[in-house]
């Protein structure tokens, strides 16, 4: 489990219309690699409404479709619902990862 993987999360009984659900891990690796349970993820849609916080992923990170990372919806997931690997984002995926969440959390 590394920070920038993408999962697949059953969400069945959530407010969330879809059962299942893509997350990216956001998460630092050492909270990642510790005994804490959660980890930090942000969702992934297949809308992209062109806003700094949401990054375009695709067929290149595992995804179906052409989609979004959306770095304003951030929540904690049980390291255990993390489950069913999809993907990696790569280097230049996590770059626009970190400015989109400084941009998100309002840090310079």
């Amino acid at each position: 489990m590394r920070r920038g993987n993408l999962y697949r999360v059953y969400k069945g009984s959530s407010h969330d219309p879809k059962k299942f659900r893509v997350f990216v891990i956001v998460s630092r690796q050492v909270v990642i690699d510790s005994r804490f349970s959660t980890v930090v993820c942000a969702p992934i849609y297949s809308t992209h409404d062109g806003l700094s916080t949401q990054i375009k992923v695709g067929i290149e990170e595992g995804l179906k479709h052409e989609s979004s990372i959306h770095c304003d919806e951030l929540v904690s997931i049980p390291k255990s619902a993390l489950g069913h690997f999809v993907g990696s984002l790569s280097i230049d995926k996590m770059n626009q990862l970190d400015e989109a969440l400084k941009i998100a959390l309002e840090l310079s």
